[in-house]
């Protein structure tokens, strides 16, 4: 069986990692906020590559790299990646309709406001 053919259960532990990562400001975290937009894989020569592409709830995010930096790590930490890119993207802007309902029950359980 290809990597590809497992994409399902890798996007799945990729996501379930990128739950791991949270806005320092926000109580909820990076994927549930809506700020993952696309996660993609590549094999080549048995290798397999992912490419996230997100954003941030704010262009002058004071810790944009920070985050980018653990998205890449938490990615890379799944044993079928060989290697992950993390593309940072503007457009479309991010908005709160973006939070899921998992988010939104987060938020109001603690208090938060966006």
């Amino acid at each position: 069986m290809s990597l590809l053919e497992k994409k399902d259960e890798i996007e799945e532990e990729v996501i379930k990692r990128l739950k791991s990562v949270y806005d320092p400001e926000i109580p909820v975290n990076i994927y549930d906020l809506g700020l993952i937009y696309k996660i993609d894989f590549e094999e080549k020569n048995n290798y397999l590559f992912a490419t996230i592409e997100m954003t941030l709830t704010s262009p002058a995010c004071p810790v944009a790299e920070s985050l980018v930096e653990q998205v890449k790590y938490v990615t890379q930490t799944v044993d079928e990646i060989d290697e992950a890119y993390v593309h940072l993207v503007f457009n479309p802007p991010w908005e709160p309709s973006m939070i899921s309902e998992d988010g939104k029950d987060i938020m109001a359980a603690s208090g938060a406001h966006i």
